[in-house]
């Protein structure tokens, strides 16, 4: 079979594209293609490097960031129009056609996962200066949280027994992506592997304090976790949130390690936000405040709750 030519587009990071991290996806896209003898080019923006492409892949952000987005696949699909584009991530895979309404055709729309390219170590030698690998050890949720896009995007609960083979030689730190790693029937196994090879550890998306015991504790004091990071999105949780941080203090994790995404804008009041900032405080943790954005695509920080009556 004749190899292709791939290229792969991040939209350019700037004030409206918001993320400091590379494009997991198509870097599993990159491991995928040259495995089966593609060429494969990389660039965020816009790029004029001479390669022409057979298909071009983009990826998207959240919803919010879209603009970007559509300024690069109409520049794309000007500079070459016989290559196929297809379009994926998570504003692509929450609202396909909005993207269809705007360019028709011209576009694929991929929804959800790329399953052959899921369990691939991603190509991190096109991000050179990015020193830590990102990973799921597992997709999807056991919560269905009404603000959350996952149950979307991701709406069965998946896992891996192992990690091992998704951290890149060299890397020093390793970045979970996981949206409920407690929830993961493995997560012992992967917290073994993580003490073996002794990496530094970002549980990004932060831990379920209702899934937090003594024994999860005790696993995580043997990991390298500068932050642990928690959430408190609703009164619902208060009495396991700070259960769960009682145990952590208890063990000897320090306040100023413990980071608690405190969700407002959504249907909360601006007393109830201010209670449940006013009890981290108390419980002596750092307070992160996370500002609501609604799934459907519109400019960052410009949805505001409607007051109640």
């Amino acid at each position: 079979m004749k190899s292709k030519k791939i290229l792969l587009i991040e939209p350019k990071k700037g004030i409206k594209y918001h993320t400091p991290y590379p494009p997991l996806a198509l870097l599993k896209l990159a491991s995928y293609h040259k495995k089966n003898g593609d060429k494969v080019r990389f660039a965020q923006g816009f790029s004029d490097n001479g390669f022409k492409p057979d298909e071009i892949y983009i990826t998207s952000l959240f919803t919010y960031a879209y603009e970007p987005v559509h300024e690069v696949i109409t520049y794309y699909s000007n500079k070459f129009k016989k290559a196929k584009i297809k379009v994926g991530g998570i504003y692509a895979t929450l609202f396909p056609g909005h993207l269809y309404g705007k360019f028709g055709d011209r576009i694929e729309v991929y929804e959800g996962l790329f399953e052959e390219a899921e369990g691939l170590l991603p190509d991190y030698s096109l991000v050179p200066n990015w020193d830590e690998s990102i990973l799921f050890s597992s997709r999807g949720c056991i919560r269905k949280c009404p603000f959350c896009s996952v149950p979307v995007i991701e709406p069965e609960f998946t896992a891996k027994k192992s990690i091992k083979h998704l951290i890149y030689p060299g890397h020093k730190k390793v970045t979970f992506w996981d949206n409920n790693i407690l929830a993961s029937p493995y997560w012992r196994e992967i917290f073994c592997e993580l003490e073996e090879l002794n990496l530094e550890v970002d549980f990004n998306q932060g831990l379920d304090a209702r899934l937090i015991t003594d024994e999860v504790v005790e696993n995580l004091k043997k990991l390298r976790v500068p932050i642990i990071r928690l959430a408190y999105d609703s009164d619902n949780i208060r009495k396991r949130l700070s259960e769960a941080i009682e145990m952590l203090k208890e063990t000897g994790v320090d306040g100023r390690r413990i980071f608690v995404y405190c969700l407002y804008n959504f249907k909360d009041s601006s007393s109830n936000f201010h209670t449940r900032i006013k009890d981290l405080m108390e419980w002596g943790v750092v307070a992160y405040p996370m500002r609501y954005e609604p799934l459907e695509p519109q400019p960052k920080n410009t949805y505001i709750r409607k007051l109640d009556c």
